[in-house]
């Protein structure tokens, strides 16, 4: 009985954690994604798009500038998680494609960039993880609670409009 709490515990935390990343990654697209996903994205622009995510979240929630301080570094955090997803492939769908180039699907192949994308999620995750909770955390209740209403899908933040 005790596994039992342990897992449904650890699932309803990984589930929350996911959430929390989903949120993040919402509020850091903020607006029009182009085709790339920020693959080929200078560092000045990726600056610029990440400081109109903040101001954008920070006119939502009424941040003051420690919360926008904190937002930023969550940007940071995504940016850097994204880029180690991504590695050293200029092409992701060039390697997607590659799997079926032959007559055989490459499973060897499949399997090393699997590898390649769990090792990048768990080695900057954490660092996702705790620059969110530090943001959240930083939040008064009224601003969790619109947070939470977001989630719900009772905000609309970034709608065209």
């Amino acid at each position: 009985m005790t596994n039992f709490f342990l897992h449904h515990h650890a699932k309803r935390t990984l589930i929350g954690a996911v959430t929390t990343l989903v949120l993040v990654s919402g509020l850091a697209a903020c607006g029009h994604r182009s085709h790339d996903y920020g693959t080929n994205m200078s560092a000045e622009q990726y600056a610029a798009k990440r400081d109109k995510m903040v101001d954008k979240v920070a006119s939502k929630l009424d941040l003051n500038a420690d919360q926008k301080k904190l937002l930023a570094v969550v940007g940071d955090k995504i940016f850097e998680q994204r880029a180690a997803l991504i590695g050293q492939t200029q092409d992701p769908r060039a390697e997607m494609k590659a799997l079926v180039a032959g007559d055989k699907f490459d499973a060897a192949r499949a399997q090393a960039l699997i590898n390649d994308k769990t090792a990048a999620i768990q080695t900057k995750s954490p660092e996702v993880i705790a620059a969110m909770a530090n943001f959240y955390n930083s939040l008064n209740t009224a601003q969790q609670q619109k947070v939470r209403e977001y989630m719900d899908g009772r905000g609309h933040w970034f709608s065209r409009g």
